[in-house]
């Protein structure tokens, strides 16, 4: 079957409805099921953990920005280059602290199974579990899903608590400039016993 044809019978299946509830509608529990069908695949996927990690997200944020406005902070018209540099780096390094790091091993073990190691210093994990246990350790395990948490709570962090801040967002910082330059020196010696 062609691609074109796979896709249009899926298109077709998508429109699909669910069924109708006693009073001859459809319950948004019912269309949020039929979506969650369609969307999983056959493939067993925690979509309403995912939701409700995104709600505490949303929430957190929320209570950040309520917090600075009850505090009365004001918000900066433009923030320093600088500041967003230290804070871009401490938040990258940060979330492969979190997520990969042997030391932060203990915080991934509930949701993660021991596979080996993915590189310098890091540990590949498999997620395990179902449901919530599922959804959060793909959440601690991934760099990319742990960044917007990060950068959230150093940028919330800057505004409420700006000293305390400075010194966590640099140490990140110093630690990713610190952890390239052992990259860089790994990379010459092995270009000296390679030469």
């Amino acid at each position: 079957m062609s691609d074109a044809a796979t896709h249009t019978s899926d298109d077709a299946r998508d429109h699909v409805p669910p069924e109708r509830g006693r009073r001859g509608r459809r319950s948004v529990a019912a269309l949020l099921a039929h979506q969650k069908h369609v969307y999983e695949q056959g493939e067993e996927r925690p979509v309403g953990s995912y939701a409700a990690i995104s709600g505490v997200f949303v929430a957190a944020a929320g209570a950040l920005t309520a917090l600075a406005r009850h505090r009365r902070v004001p918000v900066p018209a433009a923030v320093p280059w600088g500041d967003a540099a230290v804070i871009t780096l401490a938040t990258a390094q940060l979330s492969r602290i979190i997520a990969k790091d042997p030391i932060t091993s203990p915080l991934r073990m509930p949701f993660t199974r021991f596979e080996g190691r993915s590189g310098p210093a890091e540990l590949a994990e498999e997620v395990r579990g179902v449901g919530p246990r599922h959804a959060v350790g793909e959440l601690i395990t991934c760099p990319f899903c742990l960044t917007p948490w990060l950068a959230t709570a150093l940028v919330g962090g800057s505004l409420l608590a700006p000293r305390f801040t400075r010194v966590v967002a640099l140490t990140g910082a110093v630690v990713a400039g610190a952890d390239a330059l052992q990259f860089a020196i790994s990379a010459m010696q092995r270009a000296d016993e390679e030469a």
